[in-house]
Parts: C-alpha cells; structure tokens; sequence
C-alpha cells in the first residue's frame, strides 16, 4: 500500500481509492481510532455517494466493530449530519467517508470526537496515523468482545436542528435553485422541502459520485454556469449550489452574481450577532476585511484563526464563539456543536432574505462595494517553503504575520499566500480597495512565484 502515512492531512484523512485509501488502510483506520476515542460508548458512521463510499464503511465499521463499539450506521448523509448526531446523542465519535469536493478517483475521512470535537493533525489525529501504519505492518490483536452495529436514520431530527436556527413562519415563497451538483444535498435537501414555502427547482439532485454534470465545488465559478443560467430561466430570487457532501454551501443572487465566502460571512455575522449582542466571532486568515469591519461595527469580537475546520472548531471552543466563517464557504455555528453546516447557513439566508423583503443583490451590495478579491489561485509549486521566504524578503518592509502561510497587509489591500492541507499546491487569495491596485499586487506576487515554476 503506497503512502498510507501521506493520506492523513492537516484536518482528516484523503487519497486516491486502491493506491492510497483502500478497504484494508479503511478497517485499520477503524480499529485505531475505536481504540483512541476518550469516550466509550457508541460511534456513528456515514458515508457520501461515491462508488467506493459503501465499501469503505463497511471496513471502518468493521474495525470499530472489532474494538468492542457499538456503531451506529446512518447511511447516505452530508458530513453536517455526522457532527449532528454526535452532539444531539451524546456519541464517542463520528467518522464520514468522503472527499468532499475532490474528483471522483479520490475519497477520504472525517472524524470527530465527543461533543463534535475536531479530530485533527493537533488533536489526535497524526496518533490514529502511526497506529494504523504500525497495525498495517504486523498483525493486529483483535479484540475477544465485537460491537453491536446498528441502522438508524437521524435525518427527521436533523431537519428539525436546521429549522431550530430560523422561525420558518415568516418564511416567504421565494423561488429557488438548488444545484446539489449530484452530491448529498440531493438526498437530504429534499427532506427539507415539505416544512419551507419555497418554489425550488431542483438540479443535479441524483446522487452520482462520478460527477457527470460537474465537479460538485461550487467555489469554481466554472461549476456555478448552469445554475446562473438557470437562475435567469426561471426568473429564480436565488440559487444555492452544495458541495458534494452538502457541508458548503455558496449564494447565486438573482442577477447570477455569486456570495464570497467573506460576504457570507459578514451578512451571517450581523444577523447572529443581533441574536447574541457582543460575542465572539471567528474568520479565517483569508476572509476579507468586510467581514472583521462588519463584526466590530456591531459589537463582536472578531478572532481570525488558521484555515480548516479542525482549527477552528477548536479555537471555537476555546473562544467560545457563537459563530465562524470560511472564505472557503465553511460556516460554523455554536448551536451546532461548534460545527459547519451548509444546510443551516443556506436556511439562515434565505430567511433573511424573507424577513428583508430585498433581492439578494441589494442585501449583499453594501457588503460587495467595499473590496474587490480575486478566486482562490492554486500554484503548482515543488519548493513551497523556498517561495514563501522569497515573498517574506521582499515584502519585508510591510506588515506580515504567519498564522496560516505568509499574510501581507498594506493599508487598502492584503494577499495571503499558503500551502493547501489538502493537495499539493500554493494557494494565493488577494483583495483591494480597487481592480486597478489588486491587479498591480497580484501581478507582483505571481511574478516571484514564477521565479519558481
């Protein structure tokens, strides 16, 4: 088996199926991690809708079986419900099997701890890594008492949690797009439907791991095409496109105008903070300046933290938040456990959508005007650390910190610039007050990244 241990990332655990991530490498990965969970009692487990999903829970639960735990098997879910219902049922653990938004020939884990505690590269996660390499190359001493595994469907009380966060009376018929891009959205949202008045017209709602229609990442503008062009079929108020396991979620306005992650961020962040005056609210190092202005300007704190879901549901805790967001589309909600969900976060806008009586585009622009950013660029870089020293040395004069990568700050603009978690590429995100001045810092910054290209 080829690089087991390079399959174990900053924040859960991705690799090509066979090669990388295998049912074997799968029911190892059960066994250790049934083994290191603090708690004793039951731990959950789903899966998304990738062809191999199936057989690599069935070899996580094998291993959790084989440790003495009770498992719960929850089937076809959105990785949101996983953390649900460690939370909601006082569970040990959770683990979903998926890869998210990656292409079809990937796939991966997501584990969780008690109370939907993050189970990271700094909260046990690199320890479940050496023990699945050491098992992997001796033979593992299986446990004389095998656990009870049971189906069960959580998916009523998921659908309950979700509306807990809104009051769905002063939900208006809105007309919505909803493009699950065959992901797991296209299963669970349609629960969803019978409680809210909406008129929803539904794409890419059969579940197909292979992606057929396009890769279920909705932060690609280029996967976004068919719902703007839908949007304006329909004359629709809105459209929500899901990410294959249906844990992010990005806005289409009526005008076919995508939400960023920071303007997300900023309009969520002052409505919960109108709910709780005062409190803290986390941002990522790469979200933008409007959502730290929005925050401060209604009276919360504003933290930023490293990029990734097990860093911030931690400092989450440690902070005691109420809310965080993503540039990326991740939103995390104290109410939930301290963890994301696209679900809930698209819920929460649509209701305020309802309750303002505005377009989506007019709700958005104050939060829109302030700054231009670009998309997320991805480099294929060999020598990253070499790269990021450059940039430090020549933007040595300027303000620089070094939560997650190398961060630069001028007075109307910034860029970031990090390694990715998750696959092996510099990630570049830059925002100014104008086109012109971001233009100009960008052309800047890739011209000493192509010193190394």
């Amino acid at each position: 088996m080829n690089n087991v241990e390079g399959i174990f990332k900053a924040y859960d655990i991705r690799g090509k199926v066979g090669s990388e991530l295998s049912a074997t490498v799968a029911e190892k990965i059960g066994f250790a991690f049934g083994n290191w969970l603090p708690e004793k009692n039951a731990v959950v487990v789903g899966r998304d809708m990738r062809p191999d999903s199936l057989e690599l829970s069935q070899a996580i639960i094998k291993g959790l079986a084989e440790q003495g735990r009770e498992v719960w098997d929850i089937g076809e879910v959105t990785s949101d419900m996983i953390y649900f219902t460690v939370g909601k049922f006082g569970l040990a653990g959770g683990a979903m099997i998926t890869a998210s938004h990656n292409p079809g020939e990937y796939n991966g884990i997501k584990l969780c701890r008690e109370e939907a505690k993050p189970v990271g590269e700094e909260s046990g996660l690199f320890e479940i890594r050496d023990v699945v390499i050491k098992n992997l190359t001796s033979d593992t001493v299986l446990t004389n008492i095998k656990g009870v595994i049971k189906e069960r469907d959580v998916t009523d009380d998921w659908i309950e949690h979700v509306l807990s966060f809104i009051d769905a009376d002063e939900l208006k018929p809105l007309k919505v797009a909803v493009d699950a891009g065959n992901g797991m959205a296209g299963k669970i949202f349609p629960e969803l439907e019978p409680h809210v008045p909406f008129y929803i017209t539904e794409m890419f709602f059969e579940l197909d791991g292979t992606f057929p229609n396009h890769i279920a990442n909705p932060l690609d503008p280029n996967n976004l095409v068919d719902l703007q062009k839908m949007i304006s079929q329909e004359k629709c108020d809105v459209g929500v496109a899901f990410d294959g396991d249906g844990d992010r979620a990005v806005l289409v306005d009526e005008k076919g105008e995508a939400l960023s992650g920071s303007v997300m961020t900023a309009i969520l962040a002052k409505f919960i903070l109108e709910k709780y005056p005062n409190s803290t609210v986390l941002i990522n190092a790469i979200c933008g300046r409007i959502a730290e202005e929005t925050i401060t300007s209604n009276g919360g704190k504003c933290i930023r933290t490293r990029v990734g879901h097990s860093f911030i549901k931690a400092d989450m805790r440690e902070n005691n938040a109420v809310f965080a967001g993503e540039h990326s589309g991740h939103y995390y909600f104290k109410e939930n456990y301290m963890a994301d969900s696209g679900l809930i976060a698209a819920t929460i806008m649509l209701y305020i959508m309802s309750l303002s009586n505005k377009p989506l585009s007019q709700i958005a622009a104050p939060f829109r005007q302030a700054y231009v950013q670009i998309t997320e660029t991805n480099f294929e870089i060999i020598d990253k650390d070499a790269v990021l020293k450059k940039i430090a040395e020549v933007f040595s004069g300027d303000k620089q910190d070094n939560l997650d990568g190398l961060s630069v700050n001028f007075k109307d603009s910034w860029f970031n610039i990090r390694a990715s978690n998750t696959e092996p590429l510099l990630r570049l995100n830059a925002e100014a007050k104008t086109e012109d001045e971001l233009d100009s810092l960008v052309k800047k910054v890739t011209a000493i990244i192509g010193e190394f290209s």
